[in-house]
This record gives structure tokens, C-alpha cells and sequence, in this order.
């Protein structure tokens, strides 16, 4: 039987841009994490969600950032490598009045210093809010 709120999480990983059979990595998992968010994009991949010792090419990194976690340009920096030209980082932070709530600003001012572009905010749960980071296009691609 399904659940009332399931046809809200399946389209979580379809929000997030997550296609069946992408390479989904994860970053700083902890207790508090959105496990309906995890299992809506383990069924739209057809898979497990990798973990950050991952070496594979990744298309999407799910990087839980909470606000006592560290610097956030050197999590991005790490996120960053085995990523795919054209992938994906979602910043995935409590909303405002949950614990570990990060600023926007803070997330703001990381994303210029290590070579990303911030392009949505989407509401991906009851607590957590993601933003989505990619790789700004060269100017040549532009033209």
C-alpha cells in the first residue's frame, strides 16, 4: 500500500534532477539525515546511493552541511573531484529553526571562492533545504 506522503518523496529525487541509473554520491550522512529523501532517490536510480570514499564518476553529490560541520569551501573543494564536467552538488541544510541551520549567506559566500555557481533552492523534506551548485559555463560556451 502507499502511503499518502510517498507520491510527495518520489518526485524529491525528480526535483532534484536525479534520472534513473545516475551515480549518486553522498556526503556527511549523520543520524539526522532525511531517510525518505535517500530511499526517493535509491528507487529513482535503481540503486544504493554511494559514500564518500566512492572512486567512481559521480553525477550528483547529496552534500548534508549542517552548521558546525567545518568549512564549507573545503567540503566543496573534496565534492568537487570525482564529479562529472557537467554534475551536480546539492547543499543540503537544515531550514530555518532546525538544529545545525547554516545561513544562505554562508553557503553565498563559499560558492563564487571555489569555482561554483548557485542556480535553485528547493524544499527537499520537512527540515532540510537543498541547494543546487554547478560548474558556470566557459564563455566560449555561452556565445
Amino acid at each position: 500500500m502507499v502511503a499518502a506522503g510517498d507520491a510527495d518523496q518520489s518526485s524529491v529525487a525528480e526535483r532534484l534532477g536525479i534520472k534513473p541509473e545516475m551515480v549518486v554520491q553522498e556526503i556527511g550522512w549523520d543520524e539526522d539525515v532525511d531517510d525518505d529523501v535517500r530511499a526517493a532517490i535509491e528507487e529513482q536510480i535503481g540503486g544504493d546511493i554511494l559514500d564518500e570514499d566512492a572512486d567512481e564518476v559521480i553525477d550528483v553529490v547529496l552534500l548534508w552541511w549542517r552548521e558546525d560541520d567545518g568549512d564549507l569551501g573545503d567540503a566543496l573543494i573534496d565534492a568537487r573531484g570525482p564529479l562529472e564536467e557537467t554534475g551536480v552538488i546539492w547543499v543540503l541544510t537544515p531550514k530555518t529553526g532546525q538544529p545545525g541551520h547554516v545561513e544562505p549567506s554562508e553557503i553565498a559566500e563559499a560558492v563564487p571562492a571555489v569555482g561554483l555557481a548557485q542556480t535553485a533552492n528547493i524544499s527537499v523534506g520537512p527540515n532540510w533545504i537543498g541547494t543546487r551548485l554547478v560548474s558556470p559555463k566557459s564563455k566560449s560556451k555561452q556565445r
